[in-house]
């Protein structure tokens, strides 16, 4: 059977589009994951009463870690929507707190920080913008597909 044609090419290119922007979510979301949990204990001494911003770099390590499982595992809009939002979450919590001395927050310590010569800081951003631009493009792209009405 030849499958050379048309559909074929555009499903091709539909494939490698996928594993490309399923490549820049892993890869952004390993950055991210190996900075935070790099960083981790230099931040150990920020705490309150309930929590460390050590901690929360360790929770965020551990969410960026699980996104990347799950975009490679299931690649679904979930994994996809998930991932998103652990990427463009934590970018938009570091751009935050860079810019805004926003304070302690409940049991979340002042994490204020105007600086972007702290290490790993510049890295997470980088992650954290190539996963989020991954994840985008891999959910508009589940969305499209659920909306295509089927071909016969």
């Amino acid at each position: 059977m030849n499958r050379a044609g048309p559909d074929y090419e555009v499903s091709i290119m539909n494939a490698i589009a996928r594993w490309s922007l399923t490549l820049l979510v892993v890869v952004g979301l390993a950055i991210d994951a190996y900075n935070h949990l790099h960083v981790a204990s230099n931040y150990s001494f920020n705490t309150t009463s309930t929590i460390s911003e050590a901690t929360l770099f360790r929770i965020e390590a551990a969410l960026a870690i699980v996104a990347a499982v799950a975009v490679i595992v299931w690649a679904n809009r979930w994994s996809a929507a998930f991932a998103l939002a652990v990427a463009a979450g934590g970018l938009a919590l570091l751009l935050l707190y860079r810019y805004v001395d926003v304070g302690t927050i409940g049991p979340l310590p002042n994490m204020y920080e105007p600086a972007w010569n702290v290490p790993g800081k510049k890295w997470s951003v980088a992650g954290e913008v190539l996963a989020t631009v991954g994840a985008f493009g891999l959910l508009g792209g589940h969305l499209i597909r659920a909306r295509r009405p089927a071909r016969h």
